[in-house]
């Protein structure tokens, strides 16, 4: 087992709130965020969440489609504050860093679940 399945497994243990997969798709979309830095001619760097939220945003959207709405549902995250708090649980475990200036409230009021995954494909006139 790695070090991260093992962290996964004590928080999803302390904190049933969100899924597994919910933590998976996260580390997903920091892996790819990184990359994007690095392909872009940049270094790997400390993400901001502004920055992991707009490509936890497209990720699903690309990757789910009008379906993004009920996966992210199912695994538990329904706003922007859930990714802070599944963020700060892997901080708590030592998997992710935080600066001083990382808290809960970068992932407050970044954008509306049902104005991106809902709305865009709902059909017109209903």
């Amino acid at each position: 087992m790695t070090e991260f399945e093992q962290a996964l497994e004590a928080i999803l243990a302390k904190d049933p709130r969100y899924s597994r997969e919910a933590y998976l798709f996260l580390r997903e979309a920091l892996e790819h965020l990184r990359a994007e830095m690095l392909r872009s001619g940049g270094n790997a760097r400390h993400v901001s969440g502004q920055e992991l939220l707009e490509n936890l945003k497209q990720l699903a959207l690309t990757q789910f489609g009008p379906m993004a709405w009920t996966v992210l549902d199912d695994w538990g995250v329904r706003s922007c504050p859930d990714w802070g708090e599944i963020v700060f649980n892997l901080i708590d475990e030592k998997v992710l860093t935080k600066t001083a200036n990382d808290s809960k409230a970068d992932f407050q009021g970044n954008y509306d679940f049902h104005e991106t995954f809902r709305r865009p494909f709902q059909r017109s006139g209903r």
